[in-house]
């Protein structure tokens, strides 16, 4: 295994907070209701989501860099669409974007389609060696305030403590002696009883993990 990178022992006030405005959530947002979802990546993780937030009654539609004519069906077995990925954005309240690190990023410009009020959840994780080097990052900045910075939006981090096996396997309703808990971090404390609403529905208890200058404690090789 190579070695990790070096934490800092705090975050530095460049790393507290992302550069961007906030936003408040519609009690719609939080209230359990129906929500529009946009998934783009659909991996083993993003396929995963797709299937359970279809089956937990959402309006999901998840998209890949290849084509909606290639997701696994396993995405599309409880509901979902399969849609390019410049519609993935569209017309949603949620995105969730479960891709490799550094290609998100590049996605920031098809994000501009989503409205200024949907919520983006971002389950990805930094690997150097998979992801080539972000100077930044490796310098101490937190993956997630970075990655809010680049796509000039809040973000909210979930699903990225999980094996993809765990969470398409180990799933279980609430109140499940044993149940899994997941880790959700957003600067904005509504943006994260939103997190933790949609991890709970997909089978695993959510955690508030606080702010996002917070969650470099659930990195790779962080302490969590």
């Amino acid at each position: 295994m190579p070695a990790r990178r070096r934490r800092p022992s705090r975050p530095s006030a460049h790393a507290r907070r992302p550069r961007i405005p906030g936003r408040r959530l519609t009690n719609h947002h939080n209230d359990g209701a129906r929500m529009k979802i946009g998934i783009v990546g659909a991996g083993n993780i993003g396929k995963t989501l797709s299937r359970t937030l279809s089956a937990a009654g959402h309006d999901v539609k998840v998209a890949n860099s290849r084509g909606p004519e290639t997701i696994d069906p396993v995405a599309l077995s409880t509901g979902a669409r399969a849609v390019d990925a410049a519609d993935a954005a569209r017309d949603v309240e949620v995105v969730i974007l479960s891709m490799p690190f550094n290609r998100v990023p590049a996605f920031a410009t098809a994000l501009s389609a989503a409205p200024a009020d949907a919520v983006v959840i971002d389950t990805s994780n930094y690997y150097p060696l998979r992801d080539d080097r972000i100077e930044a990052i490796d310098d101490g900045e937190v993956e997630s305030v970075w990655l809010a910075q680049q796509i000039g939006r809040p973000v909210i981090k979930a699903w990225n403590a999980i094996g993809s096996a765990s969470l398409a396997e180990k799933g279980a309703p609430a109140g499940t002696p044993g149940r899994i808990a997941i880790p959700v971090a957003a600067d904005d404390a509504d943006a994260r009883k939103l997190g933790m609403m949609l991890v709970d529905q997909t089978g695993f208890d959510g955690f508030d993990a606080g702010p996002l200058s917070e969650s470099w404690r659930r990195q790779p090789g962080g302490p969590c």
